[in-house]
């Protein structure tokens, strides 16, 4: 019995493997609302997010869509372990539940207690642990073991998005609001933190860079990844080049992805974001 592997569009996921698929989220600009990913692609979204009056909002993916895909591959023959964006900053995980639920010993629901890179580094997880010819049912419980040790450490322009959204708080959000300050944001036990704030992007490399370290290092055996928001990886490629010593002899390429259209949202444009497993204390880089 084969397994499959399936996420939500909020997990950025750039997968060519047959054994992945994606169930968009919902964006809506005006009165026009688009599946993430089927009917806008990134570019357009954040053409439209830049230039455009209206502000967008995200809808969670319903029981039935999850149903159908998932009635798609138990009727396939498939097992089924669904990585999703964290519960604590939407509706989709408890969805995704509801319709697992028709399916019992058939489709593993896993909270990822994380989203974008994060969330795509722990299905990027799953399939390794799929090659290593694991079920279902115990890749489900060895993500559950391993996804407290997902870090993701984001530098932000500004934190006006994730205010509106209702991700942060207007308080925290006023971190933003001085000159030149960056904030630095972590996803912690599944929430948005405001974690440090930086003046200039030197010295928010400086403190990814110390979130890296603070977490013993990056475990190189286990999936990263590093995201850009906008249409511009210009500040990416910068830090990628001022933190190269990080990664210089242990990585053979960096995995770069575009952050999406649901997180995009959130986020705004001109974010970056750095995904990792961290390392045992043994393990350090």
């Amino acid at each position: 019995m084969a397994t499959r592997i399936i996420t939500d569009s909020a997990s950025d996921l750039v997968c060519d493997r047959p054994e992945v698929s994606v169930v968009p989220m919902t964006i809506t600009f005006g009165t026009t609302t688009y599946r993430d990913g089927v009917d806008i692609d990134t570019r357009r979204f954040y053409e439209l997010l830049i230039e455009g009056d209206d502000l967008p909002t995200t809808s969670m993916i319903a029981p039935g869509e999850w149903d159908a895909a998932f009635a798609a591959a138990v009727d396939a023959g498939d097992d089924v372990v669904c990585v999703t964006i964290s519960s604590e900053l939407s509706g989709t995980h408890h969805s995704a539940t509801m319709a697992a639920a028709a399916y019992p010993g058939r489709v593993f629901v896993v909270d990822s207690q994380n989203v974008t890179v994060g969330e795509t580094v722990l299905v990027h997880r799953a399939l390794q642990l799929l090659d290593e010819g694991r079920s279902a049912e115990q890749i489900a419980a060895q993500l559950e073991a391993e996804k407290g040790s997902v870090r993701l450490v984001a530098l932000v322009d500004t934190l006006e998005y994730l205010k509106r959204g209702g991700r942060v708080s207007a308080a925290s959000a006023a971190v933003g609001g001085l000159l030149s300050i960056k904030p630095v944001l972590a996803v912690r036990d599944g929430r948005v933190e405001v974690i440090g704030k930086a003046r200039g992007s030197k010295n928010g490399h400086n403190l990814l860079v110390k979130e890296i370290q603070d977490a013993n290092g990056v475990d190189v055996s286990r999936p990263l990844a590093l995201g850009y928001a906008g249409l511009d990886d210009t500040m990416l490629r910068k830090y990628v080049q001022d933190a190269g010593w990080l990664w210089e002899g242990l990585v053979q390429e960096l995995p770069v992805h575009q952050v999406g259209a649901t997180v995009g949202t959130h986020a705004g444009p001109g974010a970056i974001a750095v995904a990792f497993f961290a390392a045992e204390p043994d393990e350090t880089l």
